[in-house]
């Protein structure tokens, strides 16, 4: 797998030195930016294949970079930042950002989230993502054609909001989708009876996804915030190599 061109946009000189040293020793490509301004300038002129982006920047909130960004262009956006409240992640992820990790964060998680938006960068650039037919991860499939849904070879039935559900989710693994997010695709609409009803129905589906408690997960929610659905890998020792380590660096 190439390794991808990466934009690292922090003020934080320090932080900023810690992500590009490892970035070049695990030999990705990179580029850096101080401020808004910059960053927004450097993504026009290189288009990178992902962003690292800190929220608070001097001359611009960062969620202001993401929505200019999302102006032009869909490269994966990872927000960095030390604003741990979940109305941020949310205001963040809504604009357009396709994760966040919160300061204090290990190098481990940060290459983790690189390595699983690399691969479903991947899956953008050579179109199976939007083109496929037949939608498969770990043991689960999705026949898109068919509208049926496989776990294991064996049919799961489905009711219609759920077959939605997983469908909105398959076509973003890897990317945490927010409750307004969802329930406008969904329903159209985003209230709290939704956000309600949304839990409901996630909770009947992961219990057809995830029968067994210490089986695979497919789904990872993200409390307050939303839905995240996570690539299974084969081997299984690859998915384990992604995980979180909960070891603090910075």
């Amino acid at each position: 797998m190439n390794k991808p061109l990466i934009l690292v946009v922090e003020d934080d000189t320090p932080v900023r030195n810690l992500i590009t040293m490892t970035l070049k020793t695990h030999e990705y490509r990179y580029l850096s930016a101080q401020n808004g301004a910059s960053a927004v300038m450097e993504a026009l002129s290189h288009n990178p294949d992902i962003v690292l982006l800190d929220l608070g920047l001097p001359d611009m909130d960062g969620v202001e970079v993401i929505q200019k960004i999302r102006s032009w262009s869909n490269m994966p956006i990872i927000v960095i930042s030390a604003r741990s409240e979940d109305t941020d992640k949310i205001e963040a992820l809504d604009a357009g950002a396709d994760d966040y990790i919160t300061k204090p964060f290990s190098v481990d998680e940060l290459l983790a989230r690189i390595r699983v938006t690399q691969r479903r960068l991947a899956l953008i650039q050579s179109g199976e993502e939007q083109e496929q037919a037949v939608f498969v991860n770990g043991e689960l499939k999705i026949d898109y054609t068919a509208g049926s849904t496989y776990l294991k070879d064996k049919e799961l039935h489905l009711t219609p909001i759920e077959y939605k559900l997983l469908c909105l989710l398959s076509h973003n693994v890897g990317k945490v989708l927010t409750h307004t997010y969802i329930t406008q695709q969904i329903w159209g609409r985003c209230s709290e009876n939704d956000v309600a009803s949304l839990r409901v129905f996630m909770a009947t589906l992961r219990k057809k996804l995830e029968p067994e408690k210490n089986g695979v997960q497919y789904i990872q929610t993200h409390i307050g915030i939303g839905y995240r659905m996570l690539r299974i890998e084969k081997p299984e020792q690859e998915t384990k190599k992604d995980s979180i380590n909960p070891q603090t660096i910075i």
